[in-house]
């Protein structure tokens, strides 16, 4: 399989990934009996490895696409995600298993006032900046990649606009409520999707279009 088949798979797999992940993931409360309930349970840690997945399949997905446009723009794309990523991933894994192992101790000893080191975790000034941070440069990369493949004349951009709204929305949607959070997986699963299938495609359209405008 080409690198751009390969790029285009992990694209399509990390949207729906993502999509499962604002669907599967339990949206009770998150405080006190319930929130340890809702943490300590398989669907939890599910969901958020889903998401961690799908960060990586996604920012694996941009790469391919750069080894197609070969821009500056596409280069800067591609590191700007995979920073983003890595920023991201470790707030994230915090969030599956961190938080997991707190809730379920709470339960199996009845000790619920541990549920308050879920905040510490969470607040923690180092750990809140890397993943918005993260998250933020997450969006930059898909943005550009989307002006890349607009500028290459090449590719269709509004699919990659659709996955870059996605990835701009990634930090304002975690205050949403969960129809909104839902909707948000949607919208990155169509994104990534139609990236994916449009990708492939794109290494003879570029061959074409450079031979074309010499």
């Amino acid at each position: 399989m080409s690198v751009t088949r390969s790029g285009a798979a992990a694209l399509a797999a990390g949207g729906v990934l993502f999509l499962l992940y604002q669907t599967v993931r339990p949206y009770t409360g998150e405080t006190g009996a319930q929130g340890a309930a809702t943490m300590a349970s398989t669907a939890w840690v599910a969901a958020h490895t889903m998401a961690m997945a799908a960060f990586v399949l996604v920012t694996l997905g941009l790469a391919a696409a750069h080894t197609v446009l070969r821009t500056r723009t596409s280069a800067t794309a591609a590191v700007l995600t995979g920073v983003g990523a890595g920023l991201v991933l470790p707030y994230y894994g915090g969030e599956t298993f961190g938080l997991h192992a707190i809730a379920a101790r709470a339960l199996r000893t009845g000790d619920i006032g541990l549920m308050t080191l879920v905040d510490d975790f969470r607040y923690d000034p180092v750990a809140l900046t890397m993943f918005g941070v993260g998250l933020l440069l997450l969006g930059a990369g898909a943005v550009l990649a989307a002006v890349a493949a607009q500028r290459s004349g090449a590719m269709p951009a509004w699919p990659l606009a659709v996955l870059a709204a996605a990835c701009v929305l990634l930090l304002p949607q975690f205050y949403g409520p969960a129809p909104v959070r839902m909707a948000h997986g949607a919208l990155f699963a169509l994104g990534a999707v139609l990236t994916a299938w449009h990708l492939p495609r794109t290494r003879s359209a570029v061959v074409a279009y450079r031979t074309a405008t010499g």
